[in-house]
């Protein structure tokens, strides 16, 4: 490997370093419901955004913070030297995409039959150190 490309590439090995991921898939609520959940927390230190997802009393609040703490533990296990509260972490994107669906049949007046569609969702989550420091 020449010497550009290693420094290139250890440039972006540091740069992932600094995000960790966390995924949802094939959750059983309708995208809308979780995107108002999302909305709330897009863009807040992780601190406060588990204070907003602690008690907020909607469904998907429950399964947000689980997948936020598990996206700041994939964080910890890649710093493992650094310290949470001095990183600064935030919720860089949150991403709320449509899943499967499951297309049930409910009985209609006169013999004839209206679609159900359970909607399911895939729910991304990326957290990172906050780089810009502002007094």
């Amino acid at each position: 490997m020449g010497s550009r490309k290693k420094q290139m590439a250890d440039a972006i090995k540091e740069g992932k370093k600094q995000v960790a991921f966390a995924k949802l898939n094939n959750c059983p609520t309708s995208p809308r419901k979780m995107r108002l959940v999302a909305d709330l927390v897009r863009g807040e230190k992780v601190e406060h955004a588990l204070n907003i997802l602690k008690f907020n009393q909607k469904e998907a609040s429950g399964r947000l913070e689980k997948l936020l703490l598990s996206a700041i533990a994939n964080w910890q296990s890649k710093n493992e030297e650094a310290n949470i509260e001095e990183a600064e972490l935030i919720v860089k994107e949150i991403r709320v995409d449509s899943g499967s669906m499951l297309k049930r049949l409910r009985p209609a007046p006169q013999g004839r039959a209206h679609r159900i569609r359970k909607r399911s969702n895939h729910v991304t989550l990326v957290v990172g150190a906050n780089n810009n420091t502002q007094s």
